[in-house]
């Protein structure tokens, strides 16, 4: 059953109520990530950004306190020991899985890298094909970001979700609801909302 809240927006959504052409078009990497040197620290280990920081690749940036990474589970011993012999301490645990790190004294100010890991069946193919932001920095594919935003549920999540879309040509939306439908099917009818939505308020996908 769909979010009773993306029905309630579908009901009351408008053409045109989106941001404007130029906002949505902007591409910045502005927020950097709290280990600088992480791409060297990790050589070896595939890796993407996700959570909000990874949607600057696809909609306008947003800063965000969380800065998330994923990595396959079985390269989460090597991650941990790469970055515990570069000088950074392990702060937590997650019961998901992964852990949070901390920076150095002189990060201090800087907030923590969570790093997240999985076992899914798509975690590999998505870290084998990732995107780039404008720094350069691997981001999740955004068919797998939606998936793993829709998965999470939370309303910046889907607002995420919905940005994404209006970019999305129709050829890969519809293999983004067929990943949908195959790992989480309950969310199916929350992503055809969302495209809706999408096409109201921001107008068709090229």
């Amino acid at each position: 059953m769909a979010h009773p809240l993306l029905r309630m927006a579908l009901r009351r959504a408008r053409p045109g109520t989106g941001s404007s052409e130029s906002f949505l078009g902007r591409r910045t990497a502005v927020q950097p990530l709290p280990i600088a040197n992480l791409p060297s620290i990790l050589a070896g280990i595939p890796w993407v950004l996700v959570g909000g920081l990874a949607t600057r690749a696809y909609m306008p940036e947003r800063i965000t306190q969380d800065v998330d990474i994923l990595i396959h589970a079985e390269h989460e011993w090597r991650a941990r020991a790469a970055l515990v012999a570069a000088g950074y301490r392990i702060e937590g645990e997650f019961s998901i899985g992964g852990f949070s790190v901390r920076g150095m004294a002189a990060d201090e100010g800087a907030p923590p890298l969570d790093v997240l890991t999985s076992r899914a069946p798509w975690v590999e193919q998505a870290l084998n094909q990732p995107g780039y932001d404008e720094a350069g920095l691997p981001v999740m594919p955004r068919p797998y970001l939606i998936l793993l935003k829709l998965q999470a549920g939370h309303l910046r999540d889907l607002d995420d979700v919905q940005r994404m879309l209006r970019d999305t040509p129709p050829e890969e939306r519809q293999a983004i609801r067929l990943l949908v439908a195959r790992y989480a099917p309950d969310g199916v009818e929350d992503y055809d909302i969302l495209v809706q939505l999408a096409d109201i308020e921001f107008g068709a996908a090229p």
